[in-house]
């Protein structure tokens, strides 16, 4: 269900549109779609794998409503405050930039690994072959 304030020209033009675009669950894919104007709204008539289903949309005027809400007060026009003027920013000293030598990273010391075998003794290479 929708709700259109307007004429019923301008509600059956909604509901047309709405009635158009409507997927409904059966049939799952259908094969044809067929759109009928009533004097009251339309009927949309699918045609599916094995049999047809049709959904109905229709315009009805809401003549009583006894849980309607109460209507809500336009706002008041609230006067906007005057912009406060916008100082310029202090300005900003830069330092010159002080451009460094680069140096290539230093050579890694061949020594930490001294007392490590070439081969473990573990592989009883540690001896000459007999």
């Amino acid at each position: 269900m929708d709700h259109v304030d307007g004429t019923r020209e301008e509600a059956l033009e909604a509901l047309r549109q709405r009635a158009e675009v409507y997927k409904p669950l059966h049939p799952a894919s259908p094969k044809r779609r067929r759109l009928y104007r009533e004097r009251d709204g339309f009927v949309l008539v699918l045609d599916g794998a094995w049999q047809s289903f049709h959904c109905r949309f229709t315009v009805l005027e809401e003549l009583y409503d006894s849980a309607a809400p109460e209507p809500e007060p336009e706002p008041q026009a609230v006067p906007e405050p005057e912009p406060e003027p916008v100082e310029p920013p202090p300005s900003v000293r830069r330092r010159p930039v002080q451009r460094r030598a680069v140096q290539p990273p230093p050579e890694p010391e061949r020594a930490w690994d001294a007392d490590v075998p070439e081969v473990p003794s573990w592989l009883n290479r540690d001896r000459p072959p007999s």
